[in-house]
Formats: structure tokens, C-alpha cells, sequence
């Protein structure tokens, strides 16, 4: 496995980098076939915790580079509706990222909190602990998984 090992962690960094985009890649479908393949689970985890909390920062620091101009002009016939959403994040601030795994609405939280300029370390370190906790939990159940249906 020493030339597919590195392919294969390669493979899982990446897809773990590009899932928090608007990419429809599902990190957790290379993850699985991984862990069931005979991949170190532990370094499976690591791999794609570091790649997707890259790439969710790399959401957040494009969210931040944006402007409420395009926000307002993208969003013109729903003011009401970008009014409702800025008050949430900043009510919840930085801790609005220990949700960033959850599907859809994620990712683009993630840019919401870059764009209303939270504490970049605080939306680093809950995004990584709630997207690392999400990657152990799903490798948990894939070998109970394993474990049930036997050799």
C-alpha cells in the first residue's frame, strides 16, 4: 500500500478540501471506501479533518474578502430575508462554525461568518473541532459496520 497509501491519503486530503465548496464531492464517501480498503482510520481522520478545515477556511477568507454591496444587490427582492440571517450570525458569532458540518446550509454559513468579520481564530478552532468530531464519529460507525457484517 506504500504507493496507493500516499495516492490515497492525497485523494482523501482533497476531496476533503474541495467538499466545503459548492463542488458536489461528499468527503465522507472517499473517507468510508478508505477505512473499509484497510487505511489507518486514525490517519484517515486526520487527513480529512486538515483538508476540510482548510478548505472550510478558505470559504470563511472568501467570505471576508466580500463586500455587502453584492450581498444587497444579489439578494435585492429579499432584504428581510439577509437582515434575518446577518442578526443570527452575529448573534451567535464564532460559534455559529461548531454547525459548519451539517449538509447545505454549512458551507454557507461558513462564508457568512467570514463576511461579518468574526474572530477568525474562534471560527478556526470550532470549525475544525466540529468538522474533526463529525469525521470520528462517521469512521466509528463504519467499523461497527464492519464489525456486524463479519469477515
Amino acid at each position: 500500500m506504500a504507493d496507493g497509501g500516499a495516492l490515497g491519503y492525497g485523494g482523501l486530503f482533497l476531496g476533503s478540501f474541495l467538499a466545503p465548496t459548492i463542488l458536489p464531492l461528499s468527503s465522507e464517501v472517499v473517507l468510508a471506501a478508505m477505512v473499509i480498503g484497510g487505511f489507518d482510520p486514525v490517519a484517515c481522520v486526520v487527513v480529512a479533518s486538515a483538508g476540510n478545515w482548510l478548505g472550510g477556511m478558505t470559504s470563511y477568507f472568501l467570505g471576508y474578502a466580500g463586500k455587502w454591496a453584492w450581498v444587497e444587490r444579489l439578494f435585492a427582492g429579499n432584504r428581510d430575508k439577509v437582515a434575518r440571517v446577518r442578526a443570527w450570525v452575529d448573534r451567535y458569532g464564532a460559534c455559529a462554525a461548531l454547525l459548519c458540518w451539517l449538509p447545505v446550509v454549512g458551507d454557507p454559513l461558513v462564508i457568512a461568518l467570514g463576511f461579518v468579520r468574526s474572530p477568525v481564530l474562534k471560527v478556526s478552532l470550532y470549525m475544525l473541532v466540529s468538522r474533526s468530531l463529525r469525521y470520528v464519529v462517521w469512521v466509528w460507525l463504519i467499523r461497527q459496520g464492519m464489525r456486524l457484517s463479519g469477515p
